[in-house]
C-alpha cells in the first residue's frame, strides 16, 4: 500500500509542478533582464528532479519548452520556425533530463548536494543549448542585433545581451530556492 501512496504522491506533485511551470513561464514574460524573460520555471524542474525523479523533471522541461514556444519565442520564430522549435524544446527537455540525472548521481552521497548540483546544472544546460541554437540557427540575425545594440561581436552580445544577466539570475535563484523548497517538502512529508 505504501508503494501505491508514494506513486500517487509523485503523480500529484508532478501535476502541481506542471501547472506551476505553466504559470511561472507565463508570469515570467513580464520579468525581464535584457530582451528576454527570466526562466523562473527552472525551480519546479529542479524540485521535480529531487522529489519525483528524472522522468518527471524531463516532462517538466518539455512543458517548459512548449510554453516558451507559445509565449516567448516570437522573435526567433520569425527567423526560423524549425530552428526555434528544435532549440526551445531541446533546451527544455535536456535541462530537465540533466537535472534529474545529476540529482540521481549525487544523491547517493548527499541529497542536499544533489539538489544544489541539479540547481546548477539546470540553468547551465538551458542557457548552453539556447546559445548553441543561436549559433546554429540564428547567427546572421544575432550579428545584426549585436551591431544594432552597440556590441563589438555577436559572441559578446550573446553572452552579455541575450544570456548573461538571465543566466546569473536563474543560477542564483535556483541555488538559493531549490534546496530550500525541497527541504521544506521533505519536512512536510515526514509530518
Amino acid at each position: 500500500m505504501k508503494k501505491v501512496n508514494t506513486k500517487i504522491q509523485k503523480l500529484t506533485l508532478g501535476a502541481i509542478l506542471t501547472a506551476l511551470v505553466v504559470v511561472l513561464q507565463c508570469m515570467g514574460q513580464f520579468i525581464r533582464f535584457g530582451p528576454f524573460s527570466i526562466s523562473l520555471v527552472l525551480l519546479p524542474i529542479v524540485i521535480g528532479a529531487a522529489m519525483c525523479g528524472t522522468a518527471v523533471s524531463t516532462w517538466l522541461g518539455l512543458v517548459f519548452g512548449v510554453v516558451v514556444l507559445m509565449t516567448d519565442a516570437a522573435a526567433f520564430l520569425a527567423i526560423s520556425v524549425p530552428g526555434t522549435v528544435i532549440t526551445v524544446l531541446l533546451k527544455g527537455v535536456l535541462c530537465g533530463l540533466a537535472a534529474g540525472l545529476i540529482y540521481n548521481l549525487v544523491a547517493k552521497k548527499s541529497k542536499y548536494a544533489a539538489v544544489v548540483s541539479a540547481a546548477v546544472v539546470c540553468p547551465i544546460v538551458n542557457t548552453g543549448i539556447f546559445l548553441l541554437g543561436c549559433v546554429l540557427f540564428f547567427f546572421e540575425t544575432i550579428e545584426s542585433w549585436a551591431l544594432a545594440g552597440g556590441y563589438a561581436t555577436a559572441a559578446e552580445y550573446m553572452f552579455l545581451g541575450l544570456a548573461g544577466g538571465n543566466f546569473l539570475f536563474e543560477l542564483a535563484t535556483n541555488i538559493i530556492l531549490s534546496p530550500t523548497v525541497v527541504r521544506l517538502l521533505n519536512i512536510k512529508k515526514k509530518v
